[in-house]
């Protein structure tokens, strides 16, 4: 043997070795046969909306309850004028009586000018107190969890002065009450209807995602994958798809409250803020919000995902069924 002929064999064999190198493997179920754009976009939308109506519910009770709590907290005690009657005394004592009471804790006269600015929208501007018989107004803070004996309070006020008159907002506390109640249970509604569209939008494009990419599971399935295989794979990729979709649309949905937050909080004082504010409340949905636009994002991921493996297991059963009755085909393939 010829030893120059030995290095002329060395790169020979590495050619052969890099030619014999197992390519790397991909995926079972490939992205470019089962892209599932359209699904994304669906399920980026469904989640979008469900997060949107999940924000305005929370926000709505809490604007409700705010409302009830501003107006519960608090009572006025009303002094209608007399000829006889020193009004700045009488306002002086009916706030210190009602302050004597168990359950308050603040007492404010109303002077002069705050009235008159309570009544310009009526009266107009430039408001003489003193040439109109106007009633003055106490606000008295009270305790919500340790209120005060109203009938005992009133019954004191009018014996000490009979030109006063407690009102203690029970009229129009009923009322908000069962208002806050009423918005409550539609907004439950409409969120349940928006919650209920979005399964059954994410559940039949799931299928019909699954259903055109029915050869794949039958090529599988021929080959001798298992069951329980062939559907984790599947399960795999819709759960990615999924979170993308959902975590897209959660995502728009918390930026939507927190850019609409940010405006609110800019725009202090204003016409437009103001009127948004008296309709809307603020538009913070606090960390409970969040916290809900996460679990629907968890639970569309986990729907898409039990929907794919369940569609996929229906599927290999379907066709275990064609082949040991090919008489089927249409019934099921129909």
């Amino acid at each position: 043997m010829n030893e120059n002929s030995v290095p002329r064999r060395e790169p020979e064999q590495q050619q052969r070795r890099a030619e014999m190198r197992v390519r790397p493997t991909g995926p079972i179920v490939p992205s470019a046969n089962v892209s599932g754009h359209a699904l994304m976009c669906v399920v980026a939308i469904m989640s979008f909306l469900a997060c949107l109506t999940l924000g305005g519910v929370s926000m709505v009770r809490a604007t409700a309850q705010s409302w009830q709590s501003q107006i519960s907290r608090e009572i006025t005690i009303q002094i209608k004028p007399d000829d006889n009657l020193d009004m700045d005394k009488a306002l002086a004592d009916a706030r210190d009586l009602a302050l004597t009471f168990s359950g308050t804790t603040g007492g404010k006269i109303i002077d002069r000018a705050a009235t008159a600015r309570l009544l310009e929208p009526w009266l107009g501007e430039g408001l003489d107190l003193d040439e109109l018989p106007v009633p003055r107004l106490i606000v008295i803070t009270i305790d919500e969890n340790n209120p005060p004996d109203f009938a005992a309070m009133r019954k004191a006020l009018t014996e000490t002065i009979p030109q006063a008159f407690l009102d203690d907002h029970r009229t129009w506390v009923d009322r908000l009450v069962a208002m806050a109640n009423t918005t409550a249970m539609i907004g439950s509604g409409v969120l349940a209807l928006v919650f209920s569209a979005m399964v059954l939008t994410v559940v039949f494009a799931t299928r019909g995602a699954l259903s055109g990419n029915r050869h794949i599971v039958e090529v599988l399935h021929f080959v001798g994958a298992e069951a329980g295989f062939v559907a984790s794979e599947f399960q795999k990729h819709f759960l990615r798809i999924s979170l993308k979709g959902a975590g897209a649309g959660g995502l728009l949905a918390a930026l939507s409250f927190a850019m609409a937050s940010f405006w609110q909080s800019q725009t202090l004082a204003t016409p437009e803020s103001d009127q948004a504010t008296a309709l809307f409340g603020r538009f913070a949905i606090g960390y409970t919000g969040y916290l809900g636009i996460f679990a629907i994002i968890i639970v569309i991921a986990l729907l898409t995902t039990l929907t794919a493996r369940l569609t996929v297991m229906r599927t290999i059963y379907e066709i275990d069924l064609i082949r040991s009755d090919p008489g089927r085909t249409d019934t099921y393939q129909s």
